[in-house]
């Protein structure tokens, strides 16, 4: 949390006037700002340093995957090292179509680009609302907000109203999700396969049934040295595929330093989520990442997080029964996966991962 130094500055009067503006951060640019709100400056021990690395993700090849034979154990090899010392990886041949996936680009691009008058009726940081448009203004007092605005749309057991989407990229997000959804089945199970289980098995404890689209669009930032696009965070779900553009800007941490993710065309990013490495009991690992804000833009990323169905939702989680032993004792403790995400969001800049709240304390 950053507290201004100038003690007259009005912390909520200028965030609610960004917010009544309903434009999203692409209405500041739009405006032709040179410095950015001090709401969304952020303390100077989480920008980035000038020094940049860049390390080759792992990159799996899913080719061959849907066979029985060789092939699917070397990739599920691959995944089980990948998840268990990364937590990230590339996945290429994934079966999502090119065309699919650029015309996804392109339609949130479109979405975020209407008039202000076509979209501001969708604005709201409600996150009951399934369909909504906002740029992630903070909730406490002080904390930083993010150069970016953010088109969410959430699909319970798989299933939204499609009237509820957006004209302007409906049809592109129905495509796109369902190609979502066919490779988290295939994902499920060569997970599954990874942790030494059936191959059903996270398919039959829908702890992925649900999914939400994170849209995001990322405008030029005047003052990229001072913000971020997104700041360092572990996801709160099981897993995380992640499409972007070719402008790039993803960094994770990776053995303590910030590593960048270039962009690869037509590959797919998936990243471990924190409820994985939970009932994987951290065979598979969740770990930090954050995206930049540039001076190029705009840069357009879709994230699909895939979380419980609303009946597994109800029900605890813990690490999985059959991976436990008297060797590999459980680490974490049951709880609900709405208990942990409040728990995240109630700690806001403040946690970076609510899993250390959740071990069993030896």
């Amino acid at each position: 949390m950053v507290v201004p130094s100038n003690e007259h500055y009005d912390w909520a009067k200028e965030v609610k006037e960004f917010d009544d503006t309903k434009a999203g951060v692409k209405g500041l640019v739009d405006a032709g700002v040179a410095k950015i709100p001090k709401f969304f400056v952020h303390p100077p021990k989480s920008l980035p340093a000038p020094s940049k690395t860049t390390l080759e993700l792992p990159t799996i090849d899913f080719e061959g995957v849907e066979s029985d034979g060789a092939r699917r154990k070397e990739v599920v090899e691959e995944i089980r090292t990948a998840a268990g010392k990364w937590g990230f990886f590339r996945i290429v041949n994934h079966g999502v179509p090119l065309h699919i996936m650029d015309a996804m680009l392109e339609a949130i691009k479109r979405f975020h680009e209407q008039p202000v008058e076509d979209k501001m009726h969708l604005y709201s940081a409600n996150s009951r609302q399934r369909v909504r448009f906002n740029s992630n203004v903070p909730q406490r007092e002080y904390d930083s907000a993010c150069w970016r605005d953010i088109l969410t749309c959430v699909f319970h057991d798989d299933q939204l109203d499609p009237d509820a989407i957006p004209l302007a990229c409906r049809k592109e997000v129905q495509e796109y999700v369902k190609c979502m959804i066919k490779l988290r089945e295939i994902m499920a199970e060569l997970l599954s396969e990874a942790l030494g289980l059936s191959s059903d098995h996270l398919s039959r404890i829908e702890c992925m049934k649900s999914e939400a689209l994170a849209c995001l669009y990322y405008p030029i930032c005047p003052e990229p040295d001072k913000t971020l696009g997104t700041p360092k965070h572990s996801d709160t779900t099981f897993l995380t595929l992640l499409m972007q553009d070719a402008i790039g800007g993803l960094q994770i941490l990776h053995d303590n330093q910030w590593v960048d993710v270039p962009p690869v065309r037509g590959a797919l990013i998936a990243n471990i989520g924190d409820l994985m490495q939970v009932i994987s009991n951290d065979k598979f690992i969740s770990v930090e990442h954050r995206v930049l804000a540039q001076h190029v833009g705009p840069r357009i990323s879709v994230a699909s997080f895939f979380t419980p169905s609303l009946r597994a939702g109800a029900k605890p989680f813990a690490p999985i029964k059959e991976i436990l032993s008297d060797e590999n004792p459980a680490i974490y403790r049951e709880f609900l996966f709405k208990e942990y995400y409040e728990y995240y969001k109630t700690k806001g800049q403040d946690v970076t991962s609510a899993l250390p709240h959740f071990r069993i304390n030896e």
